[in-house]
């Protein structure tokens, strides 16, 4: 069963249940008030009625509470890489803005990221779900790239819907098609990332066979590496190549999540196995944030049980016999 088979069956299912729920409640109220005071529910009626009225609580708060309640995750690494006696580096990585014309957490959220003190921000695409969301948007990466060094890659609605458009003008964030190094706090670090469409390109010429060897002499640099790219289904390629921490979003966790099983839908490549939060491959750490907003177009607006989410990953000089990456 696909992403797509499982959002229509939960569509289908949660609008019969109100469905159902608002006849038997319209008619409870009818009987009750024109015929009969005593008159109550079947079993099977009362079962639906409170259903449905969970399901429009649930959809209540998942449209007016969550998207607004932000969750900081901390994540510690450790690497032989990182210089013993240093501090290490502390990373902001922030996924999935989908800026909307009105604003959600692009507001407030540049001074909770300052307030973390990182030396250096990591976005990893989708940044807007329309062109009036582009103020938006810009003004919330220019007060973000104020903070730290910032690094940004494109995801797939920036790649396919709006590729023509200036997402970064005004701010100091680098937007990533390659690789580069800088030292944060003395500690060498290699940063390679691409946009969503170069990963996918089958081109052999170019696309993934370009990325793999990026990757093949980003590992051998001897810094700590970083991959930057929206999906998550390139770990295997960076795991093949020993990169240390893998970035990625897109999943947004599944958004909609349920007690017990987590994301309904990932629209990955890998469906529920990276869905959300830290996975170790090999010598690779990988990160899949939630993401901040929402998916766009006709979609509902909602989060459930799926906060969005800052990431604050530590990455600490290895003690001796115990590491997270080479």
């Amino acid at each position: 069963m696909n992403d797509l088979h499982i959002i229509l069956i939960t569509m289908g299912v949660t609008t019969t249940l109100v469905f159902l729920s608002a006849v038997i409640g319209i008619r409870w109220i009818v009987r009750r008030g024109w015929k009969n005071k005593e008159a109550t529910p079947t079993p099977i009626g009362f079962g639906i009625l409170t259903g449905g009225t969970a399901v429009v609580l649930c959809f209540l708060y998942a449209l007016f509470v969550e998207p607004y309640w932000l969750d900081v995750t901390h994540i510690k690494l450790q690497s032989a890489k990182i210089p013993s006696g240093s501090k290490g580096i502390r990373i902001a990585h922030i996924s999935d803005i989908h800026s909307d014309p009105q604003a959600r957490l692009e507001e407030k959220l540049p001074s909770i990221i300052a307030d973390e003190k990182p030396d250096l921000i990591v976005l990893t695409g989708d940044c807007i779900n329309s062109p009036e969301g582009l103020p938006i948007f810009k003004k919330f990466i220019a007060e973000v790239s104020k903070v730290a060094p910032t690094f940004v890659v494109k995801g797939n609605w920036d790649a396919w819907y709006w590729d023509k458009l200036d997402l970064f003008s005004g701010s100091s964030a680098i937007q990533l098609h390659g690789k580069q190094e800088l030292t944060p706090n003395g500690v060498p670090v290699t940063i390679v990332g691409f946009p969503v469409n170069e990963g996918r390109d089958p081109n052999p010429a170019g696309g993934i066979k370009a990325l793999e060897k990026t990757l093949r002499t980003t590992a051998s640099d001897g810094n700590f590496s970083i991959l930057l790219y929206h999906y998550p289904d390139l770990i295997e390629e960076a795991a093949k190549n020993n990169i240390d921490l893998y970035c990625a979003g897109h999943t947004h966790g599944g958004q909609v999540r349920l007690p017990f099983y987590g994301a309904l839908v990932t629209l990955s490549k890998f469906g529920k196995k990276y869905e959300a939060g830290l996975y170790k491959v090999q010598n690779t750490a990988l990160n899949v944030n939630r993401g901040l907003g929402m998916e766009g177009s006709i979609a509902p607006r909602i989060r459930f049980l799926c906060r969005p989410e800052l990431t604050i990953v530590d990455v600490e000089p290895a003690k001796q016999n115990q590491q997270v990456s080479n």
